[in-house]
């Protein structure tokens, strides 16, 4: 028996899933909230069934949990769920890093530096409205770099997927105007260290990035 589902379903599916995701990371839906199926179901604007298995999909992943009969309950961006997925990102920008210099791969340094410095520059200028929302932008520019040095399909997935866990929490601590030109200088710190291809260097910068993030959050490591 062909227990696959139909193509179009299964495209159904992941465009529920693509909205889930859309939401999470623009806040429409936030850290800890409860959500009935049938407002998840008018949220998706999609049928109930590509729903469910959207959300069984972001339990799977960590972004959801189900409650049986009632509706899902959002992560929560607590100090212990907050420190675990900063600490699996370094983890993972760590070996990208160390993997991209070992095999000698070319990333675009000029224009992420170009864009940090751009960045702090506009910051120390005026704090403007726009200016957290960039920075996040900017911020993920370089995570999302050292991700594919990963090349591995099942650790990229897991990165993805802690990726959309991290942008949850961010929706709850959001970038501060005094964090965004000291976070941008320890993003330099690591793009120098790749420039040098200093693969000790990127993973000790990595970590310091990691732990000062953590204290601007009140999070004890």
């Amino acid at each position: 028996m062909n227990r696959e589902r139909p193509i179009g379903e299964a495209l159904m599916v992941d465009q529920a899933y693509g909205r889930l995701i859309t939401h999470l990371r623009d806040g429409a839906l936030t850290a800890g909230q409860f959500v009935s199926m049938p407002r998840l179901v008018g949220l998706l604007d999609l049928p109930l069934a590509a729903t469910r298995e959207a959300v069984k999909r972001g339990e799977v992943n960590g972004l959801v949990r189900v409650l049986p009969k009632r509706g899902v309950m959002v992560m929560n961006a607590d100090s212990a769920t907050t420190r675990d997925c900063m600490d699996m990102r370094a983890m993972l920008d760590q070996e990208g890093a160390r993997r991209l210099i070992t095999a000698g791969v070319e990333l675009p340094l000029a224009t992420l530096r170009r864009d940090h410095l751009e960045l702090i520059e506009d910051a120390l200028r005026a704090i403007t409205p726009d200016l957290p929302g960039r920075a996040v932008a900017t911020d993920l520019s370089l995570h999302d770099a050292l991700s594919t040095g990963l090349d591995n399909a099942l650790v990229s997935e897991a990165y993805q997927a802690n990726r959309d866990r991290v942008a949850v929490i961010q929706n709850t601590r959001p970038f501060l105007p005094d964090r965004i030109v000291s976070a941008m200088n320890e993003h330099l710190t690591i793009i120098e260290a790749l420039e040098r291809r200093d693969a000790e260097e990127a993973v000790a910068a990595i970590a310091a990035h990691y732990q000062m993030t953590l204290r601007w959050w009140g999070i004890l490591i």
